[in-house]
């Protein structure tokens, strides 16, 4: 892998919605640092007009090698209704972070019965 500078890396998200074939509006994310059994909130945001955080995640002195996990509030997102539990409510992806210099983009393709993720650019 290239080495990067220190201070040079990002952690970015997208959020489309692959129902509606258009960026998520409004989705609320939670990041969190994961160490063991503890998790400890990071940041708190929610997605723009274009399905993107304002700012990234994570950059600068808080990139920091180590495990992380989004939590992605889809039900929020998609509307909840009287018809009982959504089937996707909370999108918890869990992943490491090894080169503090790197771009790392986890965008979310999300649809009220699916969802996937990939490490993107």
């Amino acid at each position: 892998m290239q080495s990067h500078s220190q201070g040079s890396g990002r952690l970015t998200t997208h959020v489309l919605d692959t129902a509606l074939g258009k960026p998520a509006e409004g989705l609320r994310i939670e990041l969190f640092r994961v160490e063991g059994d503890a998790f400890h909130l990071l940041k708190t945001t929610e997605t723009n007009d274009d399905g993107r955080c304002d700012a990234p995640l994570l950059s600068g002195e808080t990139m920091k090698a180590g495990t992380y996990e989004l939590r992605f509030h889809a039900g929020d997102y998609l509307g909840r209704t009287a018809d009982g539990p959504l089937f996707l409510d909370i999108i918890p992806i869990r992943f490491g972070l090894a080169d503090e210099g790197a771009h790392y983009h986890v965008p979310l393709l999300v649809s009220p019965f699916s969802y996937s993720t990939y490490r993107g650019s």
